[in-house]
């Protein structure tokens, strides 16, 4: 399943993400929202605002770091 993760470097819960994902051996793809145009075009488009993280999981997008949406996305 392809998982992206949206990010800026000062944002906390993006850090918490990461870590939920990494220590529930999930691959993911980290865009740096402060190195990508093209990833803020992204999210602006999918999501109609600017905040993060946003989690991509398959065809669900996730605003905000939330345990129990982002299990439910990965079928866990």
């Amino acid at each position: 399943m392809n998982v992206k993760i949206y990010t800026i470097p000062t944002c906390p819960w993006c850090d918490k993400a990461k870590e939920w994902l990494t220590a529930k051996n999930v691959a993911f793809q980290e865009i740096d929202l402060t190195d990508s145009d093209q990833g803020r075009d992204e999210i602006l488009a999918k999501t109609g605002q600017q905040g993060v993280p946003v989690i991509e999981i398959g065809e669900t997008i996730i605003i905000g770091f939330h345990e129990d949406k982002m299990s439910k996305a990965l079928g866990k």
